[in-house]
């Protein structure tokens, strides 16, 4: 998964805070990318495993770190930016499908 490689390891305190300060766009430009991956061929489960976070990746974050109350506030954060992107990257693929198709 592109985002657990992101964000895993000694590097997650730093990739947290600069979500207080991130672009309000980039949720959009992320989820373009992945719509780009989908126009090239790329399977629309396989794009939207990759940016969810699933539900076993959180148990086992949160077993791990989640004694740590600034943990707990970063994970909901990026919770709830990879459920935007995923909105909006799920919102694409709908507009692509229901598009007329020239003949």
């Amino acid at each position: 998964m592109l985002f657990i490689l992101a964000f895993s390891g000694k590097d997650w305190d730093h990739a947290m805070n600069s979500v207080d300060d991130f672009d309000p766009i980039a949720t959009k430009r992320e989820a373009a990318m992945f719509y780009g991956l989908f126009l090239r061929g790329h399977s629309v489960e396989d794009l939207r495993k990759d940016i969810d976070i699933s539900k076993e990746t959180i148990e086992r974050w949160t077993r791990t770190y989640g004694k740590e109350a600034s943990f707990r506030e970063n994970l909901q954060r990026v919770y709830q930016y990879r459920k935007q992107v995923l909105a909006i990257f799920d919102e694409l693929v709908t507009n692509e499908r229901n598009r007329p198709r020239l003949q």
